[in-house]
């Protein structure tokens, strides 16, 4: 396959074709290399030489109505979590100072629960409104589904960009959860998006989907049209019902679904996110090649790599630390 006709046609922003697509997630593992020297011409184009580090919070855990299979926190989920309610206004506003002290682009805060009450919106308008009054850290919010008026509150105080992904194809979503629709996530993303908010949505690989629902689930978000994209790989946490599912990803995989990711959005902030550490294992470098965003510390109830380690993983690599809300006491910046 030529991948770097591909890559051409990448930067064109020239849609590719079903059958491109599935031959890049089925292509030989000794492809992998010359797919990211091809997909990292596109992330160069578009998105330069840098990388950026994002922090994200548990603000609520646990306490969840929604059976997703995959999370920990659902109702479905016996896994021993810790739980509790909506953080006070005074422990936000410290972990934002710590994303903006450790370099952070961008501090994500994730609330878990189906519907949000009034309330917990006020209160979330609240702490973003605190958190900007102190940083220049660009926030975004990882939430259930929002009534237009809810949405619009939360951009009034600052807030910058909602999360809501879109996990899988519509085909297989409801092998994956029941308690509501695929229909009722697009629904949301374009309630968050009439509000004024950026979006950031992406999915989950390895809970048994196809290649097909790989490629339908890139394929969706072109609709979308979100800001950012992040792509999770499954982690099996015992005690939720997918617990015993063995995911069919190798890091070789996950290189293919991060290069096709960059070819069908060529221009986006594409994030390495939850299950990086567990499923690249020590391929996870190159992922850079073709993303140009990870998470670090962790994904909610799942820990990840610490930020120093992550740092030098990307001076190593010979990139440069994206960072727009440095502070005095800052990590530092990677090397070019």
């Amino acid at each position: 396959m030529n991948y770097q006709a591909i890559a051409d046609q990448a930067i064109a922003k020239q849609p590719l074709s079903r059958e491109q697509a599935l031959a890049i997630l089925g292509a030989p593992d000794t492809d992998v290399m010359d797919m990211l020297a091809a997909a990292y011409r596109v992330r160069r184009h578009f998105r330069g030489n840098r990388v950026h580090v994002q922090l994200l919070s548990n603000v609520k855990s646990g306490l969840c109505g929604e059976d997703c299979h995959y999370c920990s926190q659902s109702r479905v989920s016996k896994a021993p979590i810790d739980k509790y309610g909506l953080w006070q206004k005074e422990k936000a506003q410290d972990e934002a100072k710590r994303a903006t002290a450790m370099d952070a682009k961008r501090y994500c805060m994730a609330l878990s629960g189906g519907q949000p009450t009034d309330r917990e919106i006020d209160n979330l308008a609240d702490m973003v409104r605190s958190i900007k009054a102190e940083s220049k850290i660009e926030l975004c919010l990882s939430i259930g589904f929002l009534t237009p008026a809810q949405a619009k509150k939360l951009a009034d105080a600052g807030l910058d960009r909602i999360n809501h992904n879109l996990n899988t194809s519509e085909r297989y979503y409801s092998t994956i959860c029941t308690s509501h629709t695929y229909a009722d996530r697009v629904k949301n993303l374009m309630t968050a998006k009439e509000a004024g908010l950026d979006i950031c949505s992406g999915g989950i690989i390895g809970q048994g989907e196809t290649d097909e629902d790989i490629f339908d689930m890139f394929d969706a978000l072109r609709a979308i049209e979100p800001k950012s994209i992040p792509l999770n790989f499954l982690i099996p946490v015992e005690g939720t019902p997918f617990g015993e599912m063995t995911p069919n990803l190798t890091p070789r995989k996950c290189l293919k679904a991060l290069s096709l990711l960059r070819f069908m959005h060529p221009d986006v902030d594409l994030r390495v996110a939850g299950g990086r550490e567990h499923h690249l294992r020590s391929m996870q470098p190159l992922a850079m090649y073709a993303a140009n965003s990870i998470f670090v510390e962790g994904y909610l109830t799942c820990d990840g790599q610490e930020t120093p380690a992550a740092i030098q993983m990307i001076a190593d690599m010979g990139f440069e630390l994206e960072v727009e809300s440095a502070s005095e006491d800052s990590l530092g910046t990677a090397a070019a």
